[in-house]
């Protein structure tokens, strides 16, 4: 039996553990009971695709998609900030670039982002592709001014590229650096307010073309009908091109020389049976360090293997039009129409 002064000493005890103040508490100002936060649960869309066992090894079984964000009209280029552990992306109809960051969500970073002219105008004509360079500064891919540009850290943009044998770019669109300090980026025309038919084409061709170091352009290939989505082999050895055309929507691979230039291509990956039966088009695409693409294309983002071979796909269940990779290089961030979403991986990202 219990006496009562025992029982007295016991309910002390209990509210002096109760009411304890951590040391750090006090210096804080903080004299709350010590809580953890519960992190942030998104809602989940689309579904995940697998073709192939080795699928497993990339996004593994009980992997789901994230969505992030919403309420755009076209989300386009994510790059990620590691600095800032930010995503930055770009609403291209709306001519803003967006910043996405955990905890704070999405902000408005950069207006206008791909057009700086006062004449209304219809179309695109924001910023698509966004890439960091070797300084990690923002380069641009500009619909509406037709120019590929760099943002300076006093907010400035300088044009790095504007004109082809004096001829004006239709819309640079996405781009990838080479490890020489080498830009290659793609022109379709898909920020000309008419598209391939407007009166304002200057050249006759949608080009991939390559800005070397010192500023000057070279022509990679004008073969392509629209050539979009562009990246690199981990050993820089092969160049992809994700071609957004509806009569041949391919992905084509050319062998690199040592100077930079291409060898003739080939079709790395045809996605015209895909895109009978589902919504979308060859457009970004990025690498794992494997040698994996993820590209988007009909149905989401497709995972092909480094000899073309589609392992699954990561369906959103919307238009899908680029990924990039982020946090640690596992995360791959996903614009998908109107969404910003994203899904953990067993990989990493090329560069990470």
């Amino acid at each position: 039996m219990i006496s009562k002064t025992h029982c007295d000493l016991l309910l002390i005890l209990a509210l002096t553990v109760v009411s304890w103040v951590s040391p750090t508490q006090k210096a804080m100002g903080d004299t709350s009971a010590p809580s953890k936060i519960a992190p942030h649960v998104y809602p989940s869309m689309g579904k995940i695709e697998r073709n192939d066992p080795a699928f497993d090894l990339l996004i593994a079984p009980g992997a789901g998609i994230e969505k992030l964000a919403e309420g755009f009209k076209w989300s386009e280029g994510p790059v990620w900030l590691r600095k800032e552990k930010a995503l930055l992306f770009s609403d291209v109809p709306n001519n803003v670039v967006f910043k996405w960051q955990e905890g704070a969500g999405t902000t408005e970073f950069l207006f206008p982002s791909g057009y700086t002219g006062t004449a209304a105008r219809s179309g695109e004509p924001g910023s698509n592709g966004l890439v960091l360079d070797q300084q990690g500064r923002l380069i641009l891919c500009q619909h509406g001014d037709r120019r590929v540009a760099r943002l300076e850290a006093n907010g400035k943009i300088t044009a790095l590229a504007e004109f082809y044998k004096f001829r004006r770019f239709n819309s640079p669109n996405d781009a990838v650096y080479r490890s020489d300090g080498s830009l290659y980026f793609t022109d379709p025309p898909y920020g000309l307010e008419k598209n391939v038919n407007d009166p304002a084409k200057e050249l006759l061709f949608s080009g991939v073309y390559r800005l070397s170091p010192k500023g000057e352009v070279t022509l990679v290939t004008s073969e392509l009908t629209f050539p979009n989505g562009i990246a690199f082999s981990p050993d820089e050895k092969t160049l992809y091109v994700a071609v957004s055309d509806g009569t041949k929507p391919v992905i084509m691979s050319y062998p690199v020389k040592p100077d930079g230039s291409v060898d003739k291509g080939q079709v790395f990956f045809d996605a015209k049976e895909l895109s009978k039966s589902k919504p979308g088009a060859p457009d970004g695409l990025k690498l794992d360090k494997f040698g994996n693409l993820f590209a988007t294309g009909p149905g989401g983002v497709l995972v092909i293997d480094p000899s073309g071979k589609l392992l699954g796909t990561i369906n959103t269940g919307e238009p899908t039009a680029n990924c990039g990779w982020g946090d640690d290089g596992s995360t791959l961030y996903i614009t998908a129409n109107h969404t910003l979403c994203r899904i953990k991986t067993l990989t990493r990202g090329q560069g990470f």
